[in-house]
């Protein structure tokens, strides 16, 4: 007797087999992707280690059982748990550089990743960057993101969570960066010293009330990173206090408050906020030129 050959499952049918199952669990897509199917895909390139470039034309490659019961594993884990796909994957990507990550930090996903591709121009003169400030950092994302764009700047970069420094530390020694990068435990800015080209901060923006309607992928990230006082401002107004002691005289201050953008300009109406649009989305992320900061210092 013949047996029929069971037909092995492709790239193709295990991208569709996730995305269905994606898109019928109702999860929130806001950490790397916003659909179903960017997700799929972000989870099986991963475990089958295919690069995004390559598609479609992978799409036809066959996968193994392992591989598959592997993909669907965690894709069972990222529908029951709400957990972001990146911790469940330990990596994430921004400006183009890959990022351990895990629930110490957030998971790296600012659109001033748009600012460092263009290198804040027109707002600075580039080839004049030499010193950089980052407030919270986190991950290192953004600090190492400006230490590739800027090869010849020093980047300081401060934290109030020592747990989020040990992932900073492996995220800068992973991309050989410590002879630039400079990590410093501190409170905001409380300690620094020196003056800088450019300060850059992606703070906790979150009104405490609010953070219990976030979506539950949201409460897997450190609350330290989100909640910021009754109205989402208490970190911003303490960097916009602290920045003009810390800024050269044609230096830049670059503040992400998303949502709260409106809300900041009513609580700073003498201060010149520019409010750049983003290309790939993301809203908030404030301009602030030093002149206009020493102006109300």
């Amino acid at each position: 007797m013949v047996l029929e050959n069971q037909s092995i499952p492709s790239v193709g049918d295990l991208l569709v087999e996730v995305e269905q199952r994606f898109a019928g669990a109702e999860l929130f897509f806001g950490h790397g992707t916003d659909n179903a199917r960017d997700e799929a895909a972000a989870l099986v390139f991963h475990v089958l280690g295919l690069e995004h470039g390559g598609a479609p034309g992978n799409y036809a490659e066959p996968v193994s059982e392992e591989q598959r019961l592997e993909v669907l594993g965690l894709a069972a884990r990222r529908v029951q748990e709400r957990k972001p796909l990146p911790y469940l994957l330990g990596e994430a990507w921004f400006a183009g550089l890959n990022f351990m990550i895990d629930e110490r930090v957030l998971i790296p996903r600012s659109p001033i990743a748009e600012l460092i591709a263009t290198r804040f121009e027109p707002w600075l003169d580039a080839g004049r960057i030499r010193s950089i400030l980052e407030v919270g950092t986190g991950s290192a994302c953004l600090a190492i993101a400006c230490a590739s764009a800027f090869p010849g700047a020093k980047v300081v970069a401060t934290d109030i969570s020592a747990d989020a420094l040990a992932v900073a530390r492996i995220n800068v020694a992973k991309h050989d960066v410590a002879g630039r990068v400079q990590l410093v435990e501190a409170d905001h800015l409380d300690g620094i010293r020196g003056t800088y080209d450019l300060i850059i901060a992606n703070p906790p923006y979150v009104p405490r009330d609010e953070m219990a309607a976030l979506a539950a992928e949201y409460r897997h990230e450190p609350a330290l990173g989100l909640v910021s006082g009754a109205d989402g401002l208490d970190s911003a107004r303490r960097i916009l206090q602290d920045a003009p002691g810390l800024l050269n005289a044609d230096g830049l201050l670059v503040l992400e408050v998303g949502a709260q953008w409106q809300a900041i300009e009513e609580a700073f109406p003498d201060l010149a906020f520019t409010w750049p649009e983003f290309e790939h989305g993301g809203i908030g992320v404030a301009v602030v030129q030093a002149a206009d900061l020493f102006s109300r210092a």
